[in-house]
Formats: C-alpha cells, structure tokens, sequence
C-alpha cells in the first residue's frame, strides 16, 4: 500500500475519457478512489484527445445504444453546468451514404424506434441548406438537430476536477507495471512509484487494456488512426452554426467530420483508417503522406470548399472488439475487477454514462443499464 497507509475502495487504471468519468462517478458516491494515469492529464498519447469527438442521437451501429445516448446527453449537461466547462456543442448530425447503406438506413430505423425528432434529405437539400456539403446524387442523408460535438479535454479535466473535489486522489505520470489479486479478494497495483491496494478496481487504459489481462487477448485490439484539419476557402461555411457533425459511406469507405472549431481547419477522418494494428508502445505515430493523402481526396471529392492547406494531422488509437461493440463487464476470475474496453472509435461519446457504468460494475458486480450486448461472454460462442 502506499507511504499512507491507506486501502482504496476502487483503483481506476488510465484517467483519460472512461477512466475520468469513472473516478468522478465513484468518488460522488462516497468511495475512497485512486486514479493513475501513465501520461498527462489530458494527454494525446491514446485515444481520448482531438479537440472534438462527434456526439449524435440518431445511432446507425444499433438501436440498443440509444438509452445509453440519451443518458450521455445528460450527463455531459450536468458536467458543463456542474464545471462551467465548454464540453457540449449542438450542431446537428448528418448521416448519408446509399440510400439502402447502413449508416443512412441504420440511423433512420433508430430515429424511429425510439421516436427520435429527424428529416430525411436528399443531396441537393443537404447542399441547399448547409453549402459545405456536396454528396453524391442519389444519396439519402438523416439530420438529427441534437448531433455535435463533445470536447474531449475540457470534459476529462472537469471529470477529474470533479473527482479530486469529491475527494478522489489523482496520480498522473505514474505508470502502472502489474496488479494482482490479493488472498482477500481485494487488489494490489505495483506502479513505477509505488504499490497500492483496494478492494476492487477498474481497466479503463485504453489500448493498453489488453497488456494487463488476458481475458482481453484478442478482443480489444489497437488500430492506428489519424486524423485531418484542413483549412476551407470560405470558413464560415465549416463553422458550427452553419455545418452539423457528419458520418458519410462513400466508395472511399466510412468517413466522419467536424465543423471548425479551436484550431484552424475543418475536421475530417476514416473509421480504421488504414487498418494498421499496433502496439501502443511501439507505432508510427507521426502522420505521413499517405495518411494526409487519403483524408484529402475525400475533402476534395465531398466537401472541396474545404480542401485548402493542411493545417494539423494527428493520430490516435481505436481498440476494436471484434463486432465493434463495446466491452463493460467484469473479469470472469476476478469479479472485483470492472473493464471497459473496444470502444471501436464510437465509444468516446458515450464516456459520461460509461464512467457511471463501470462504477456500478466496481461497486455492485452488476448495473441497470442495458449492457447484455457488451458482456465478455458474447465472444465465447
């Protein structure tokens, strides 16, 4: 344990979009909580950074997530009201491709379901109505009006500021070397600092989850991804006001975009990018022609106005499960043991409800949230 003496009730490994949210949920219920965090906090060596990561109500990967949206929503209300943080922007959401494509088809079925308000749109009204656009004819887009945006790092440090108010210990530049069960069903955390012991504890790192079970060997697999801002010809056009959050299927593959917003340029990338998994202590992270190459043709075919000079190229990391669903359980030979992984480059959005989520599964082994779907157990068949 540490120089303190003190016994955690949680340990939550990696404080970034899901761990923040975790430590800040677990510490307003009254729980004695250790966050560690290898890098920054915020830092971009993972998975949760980009300026802006797209929120949107209308979800074509499958209607079972909406509750989960939904309570999303409020709880990334309840953190800018509770931090005065600039966390949520409501831009609109535009999902097009084919009209018998999923990401058009998938978001429409959902919308109705659930009775979410949208409008169906044809190209040309999608160009009409927001002129930074220009789809492919025949193509059908839904517009949901509550899309937009999260801000990823504004939402991190409110969580964590959050916890620390609560009472939570925050441990950034700590890196976590292994864990253990202890003969009392808790756990012990060896670290580069230290070793601590809790009760029950939370794997919330990302692409490294995998490195610290192997009930993850397989199932939560990092990816290489980079990201694109380039600068528009006539800006206003990509500012937020005028141009809503967008998920597109074209010939090229699965892209999504962002307005303008906090650095120059409009936002674009490519789900899986170049489909190149990684080791995420070992990998290419500095953007290279070909990544810039491939998120410029598609500017220049779909959004032209915004095809101007590059003005930033990042990368990041998705973790894909193997059906691109997430994975909320605890381990199955150690019950104290909460992970949240394989968010699969959609899962970001949903880390306020997320972080409620796996405090439950620390706290009760068990939550009300509709998570059947992301059980570990899913995969044994």
């Amino acid at each position: 344990m540490d120089a303190t003496g003190t016994r955690y009730d949680v340990i939550v490994i990696g404080v970034g979009g899901m761990g923040s949210a975790t430590a800040a949920h677990l510490a307003d219920r009254g729980c004695n909580v250790l966050g560690l965090e290898r890098y920054d906090v915020p830092h971009s060596m993972g998975s949760s950074h980009g300026i802006t990561r797209i929120i949107r109500r209308a979800y074509y990967e499958q209607p079972s997530y909406i509750p989960l949206i939904e309570r999303a929503y409020e709880l990334w209300d309840d953190l800018a009201d509770e931090t005065g943080r600039d966390v949520i922007h409501r831009t609109g959401s535009i999902d097009a491709g084919p009209p018998d494509n999923v990401v058009f088809e998938g978001s429409l079925r959902s919308c109705e379901e659930h009775d979410i308000p949208h409008e169906v749109l044809t190209s040309a009204e999608v160009a009409e109505r927001f002129p930074g656009y220009d789809l492919p004819a025949g193509y059908k887009a839904l517009y949901q009006p509550d899309g937009g945006f999260v801000v990823p790092e504004q939402a991190i440090v409110g969580y964590v500021e959050t916890a620390q108010a609560a009472g939570a210990e925050v441990r950034a530049r700590e890196r976590v070397l292994e864990w253990e069960p202890t003969p009392d069903e808790g756990v012990r955390v060896e670290t580069d600092r230290g070793t601590y012991e809790a009760e029950n504890m939370v794997l919330a790192a990302g692409a490294w989850n995998y490195k610290f079970t192997d009930a993850l060997e397989g199932l939560a697999v990092p990816k290489r991804q980079v990201l694109g801002w380039f600068q528009p010809d006539r800006p206003s056009t990509f500012e937020p006001e005028n141009f809503p959050v967008w998920n597109l299927k074209v010939p090229e593959g699965r892209f999504y975009g962002l307005p303008i917003y906090d650095v120059p340029g409009f936002k674009i990338g490519k789900y899986h990018h170049r489909d190149e998994q990684v080791d995420p202590d070992d990998y290419e992270r500095e953007p290279n022609p070909e990544d810039e190459r491939l998120l410029r043709e598609v500017t220049e075919n779909h959004f032209n106005d915004a095809a101007g000079p590059t003005m930033r190229l990042a990368t990041c990391m998705f973790t894909n499960s193997p059906d691109e669903h997430f994975i909320l359980d605890t381990l199955p030979e150690h019950p104290q043991v909460a992970v949240g992984a394989g968010f699969s480059g959609h899962g970001f959005k949903f880390a306020s409800v997320i972080g409620e989520i796996l405090a439950d599964l620390a706290v009760d082994g068990d939550t009300d949230y509709p998570v059947d779907m992301f059980r570990l157990d899913r995969f044994d068949a």
